[in-house]
């Protein structure tokens, strides 16, 4: 039986046969194709690519970043040309791969290079380190035209205020083609300029203040910056006449602290005792009103909209005065020292608040230690500020008139008694307000100098006459606020 089944031979059934062969085919042909496919993804997959926000001028010093991608691998090497005349300059060079993110700075001496002002074409080249088939050849995967501008813009004074204060302010008129960007500067702190006057004659002005510590030979200069990056840089003139400003001593009572110290500081902790909440409001709270009212300062009308002399509150006497450096003493010794801005006026109790001038509501609202405040914008960076408010009867965008009542005055925020901190700002900073009461100021600090540039003086010639009086400023005897 066993020799019997020994001899027997299994016979394979053709439809069997002809699987087998079909499945030799498929293998045949996978093992053929994959590898093509496979060789051909990786010839396919992209080169490097190139981020780059090219200027159209290239300067001095040009300074920018290039960023480039790489969708497989590292970004083995990367250059940056300019090609000028067909000679092509390295700028800025990394052949180490760093990843598949690169942020190549590029920075260079344009006249050490031996470029030369006119066109030029800007290159960028790169490859990563991912394998493929074939090499292909190189080229630069970003190419921009730029131009060589080596020339600083032309920057004219045409006139300036001669006689200048600390916590005055300064008028000046100058002319800068060819500029992007113009600034006027006192020390380390810039003033915007505006265009001004008829568009041919190409005139700015800008309104500087000179805070109440400006020392000395602090420089005032004007600065313009063309889209290639050269600077322009005129000082300015002027004769600096001194001013003093008075000193003196505020004595906090515990009354005066345990009415204003919640009112103001709400999120004081129970361990916190009121005279130290009083430093953080005197301090903290002082210095987040001066960050906003410089931040409102910098959004300003870029015409003037004031006309003729501000006006001081009719039946209203001044008992502070402004750049006044007050001691605190609590309890018999001096806990802090701060400048008071501004001049503070007595009248009657809820006196009506009239605009000084013409202008815009740029703030309506709380604004820390001043309480209850508006903010009106007259052009140019000059600003008004009425603090202290009951009331509140306008909104941020209203247009308002000299004379127009805003609100009544009141003792909200840092204040015990009934009365209007009145300030003038530019671009923020405070200034002394009784140049912007006086006719004849404006006249001669503001006006005169447009007029020897040629320029339309502000607000027309009668807006300023020579007969227009100055507003006395009428003080009274000082209390302790």
């Amino acid at each position: 039986m066993s020799s019997q089944r020994r001899g027997i031979i299994r016979v394979v059934p053709p439809r069997s046969r002809f699987k087998a062969g079909l499945l030799a085919v498929v293998l045949l042909i996978l093992a053929i194709v994959a590898p093509i496919s496979y060789l051909g993804w990786r010839q396919t997959v992209p080169d490097v690519r190139a981020s780059l926000a090219a200027p159209r001028f290239l300067g001095h010093t040009p300074a920018f970043t290039v960023t480039l991608h790489a969708s497989r691998g590292s970004v083995a090497r990367a250059e940056v040309r300019v090609v000028q005349s067909g000679r092509p300059l390295t700028v800025a060079k990394s052949d180490t791969p760093r990843g598949s993110r690169v942020e190549l700075p590029v920075t260079f001496q344009t006249a050490a290079l031996g470029l030369r002002e006119g066109p030029a074409t800007l290159e960028v080249w790169a490859r990563d380190d991912f394998w493929r088939p074939f090499r292909r050849g190189e080229r630069p995967i970003v190419s921009a035209p730029v131009t060589i501008d080596l020339t600083p813009p032309k920057l004219d004074i045409l006139a300036a205020t001669r006689y200048v204060s600390p916590g005055g302010v300064q008028l000046v008129a100058f002319r800068a083609s060819d500029a992007q960007r113009t600034d006027v500067t006192v020390g380390p702190r810039a003033f915007p300029s505006f265009a001004y006057g008829p568009p041919d004659k190409g005139a700015r002005v800008a309104l500087v203040a000179l805070p109440y510590d400006y020392a000395a030979g602090t420089p005032i200069a004007i600065t313009a910056r063309d889209e290639a990056g050269n600077v322009a840089t005129r000082g300015v003139a002027g004769e600096l006449k001194p001013r003093a400003f008075p000193r003196d001593t505020i004595k906090l009572s515990e009354a005066f602290l345990q009415m204003k110290v919640p009112e103001l500081l709400p999120q004081r902790p129970p361990s916190q005792s009121l005279l130290d909440g009083f430093l953080v409001i005197n301090r903290e709270q002082r210095k987040q009103a001066e960050a906003t009212k410089r931040e409102i300062g910098a959004r300003t009308a870029e015409t003037p909209l004031w006309q003729g002399a501000f006006t001081q509150p009719r039946n209203t006497k001044v008992f502070s005065n402004f750049a006044e450096t007050r001691t605190y003493v609590y309890d018999g010794r001096a806990v802090d020292t701060q400048v008071h801005y501004g001049y503070d006026l007595a009248s009657t109790k809820q006196s009506p608040v009239p605009a000084a001038n013409a202008g815009v509501v740029a703030f309506a609202g709380p604004l820390t230690i001043y309480g209850n405040a508006v903010i009106l914008d007259h052009g140019l960076g000059l600003q008004t500020l009425y603090a202290h408010l009951s009331s509140i009867e306008v909104k941020v965008g209203d247009r308002v008139t000299k004379g127009q009542e805003m609100g009544r005055t009141g003792a909200t925020g840092l204040a015990i008694g009934d009365h209007l901190h009145f300030e003038v700002l530019v671009s923020g900073v405070s200034v002394t307000p009784l140049e912007w009461w006086d006719a004849k100021w404006i006249r001669d600090r503001v006006n005169r100098p447009l007029k020897e540039a040629g320029l339309p003086e502000i607000g027309g010639v009668g807006a300023v006459a020579d007969d227009e009086p100055a507003r006395p400023v009428r003080a009274a005897r000082r209390r302790a606020r």
